[in-house]
């Protein structure tokens, strides 16, 4: 019998999360945090974004290791990597596009086109985009790729859309979440497919959350509500432990492979 994943009865569990509104719900405050702590880190800690770079890389490679190592869906060590890619996703544009002087329209392309890469590769190795498959060391593999890429590409995007349409924080995000919910009405009226619906709603929730974060963080000579990087970091960082707590003891997360797919 296959032991690649935890097994209860003969049932093999999912690797990742299933997707339900609590899902939606951390995923979202994690990309807020992401936008926030990077911010913090890099300009209120003055260690720069080279530095702070550097070290939320470390940090991140350490919280894979402990995700790769789990058999199951395991939500505090799936949501710390999901956190410190976020951080890491926007430190990698922020890099590109501050320290290189890359134009926000190239960042935006060619982390789009890695990210369909990605599951060109994906696909062509393993015959599927399932993210309710994710059982073995190589479809994982692939599936943290795509989401470092969905991260930057959702920066690139957001900070171009920002910047050349100047709309604000809180129309900009008024404007992604009118997205998000398009493809919601996609999905469930249209017949929109359901990996393509879900990769479009991840990558917009990127841009959403990093507007939200900013009309908070920001001080409201700029268009934010002042609160403060700490403030915001620390008060998302709170809800999303909350949040891991409630899913470690409600498992409404775990997802049984189906018969045969294992």
């Amino acid at each position: 019998m296959l032991t690649v994943g935890r097994e209860i009865s003969g049932t093999t569990l999912n690797r990742v999360p299933k997707v339900t509104v609590d899902f939606w719900l951390i995923k979202l405050m994690a990309v807020t945090v992401g936008e926030t702590a990077a911010d913090y880190l890099a300009l209120n800690l003055g260690y720069g974004l080279s530095t702070t770079s550097w070290i939320m890389t470390g940090f991140l490679g350490l919280a894979l290791v402990l995700q790769f190592a789990q058999r199951k869906y395991v939500p505090w060590t799936y949501w710390l990597a999901v956190v410190l890619i976020s951080i890491v996703g926007t430190l990698i544009t922020d890099n590109l596009v501050d320290n290189f002087g890359i134009r926000l329209e190239t960042t935006t392309i060619v982390f789009g086109v890695a990210l369909i890469a990605t599951f060109a590769i994906w696909y062509a190795v393993e015959k599927t985009l399932s993210i309710h498959t994710i059982f073995t060391t190589s479809r994982e593999t692939y599936y943290w790729l795509a989401i470092l890429f969905t991260f930057s590409l959702g920066t690139a995007a957001g900070d171009l859309v920002a910047e050349k349409l100047e709309l604000g924080y809180l129309a900009a995000e008024l404007m992604f979440a009118g997205i998000i919910v398009f493809i919601g009405l996609a999905y469930y009226f249209l017949d929109m497919d359901g990996i393509l619906a879900f990769w479009l709603a991840y990558i917009f929730t990127r841009p959403l959350g990093a507007s939200f974060g900013d009309l908070l963080s920001q001080p409201t000579d700029y268009g934010g509500l002042g609160f403060g990087t700490i403030v915001t970091s620390l008060t998302f960082l709170f809800c999303i432990a909350a949040l891991i707590i409630y899913m470690t003891f409600s498992r409404n997360g775990d997802e049984a492979l189906a018969e045969g797919e294992a």
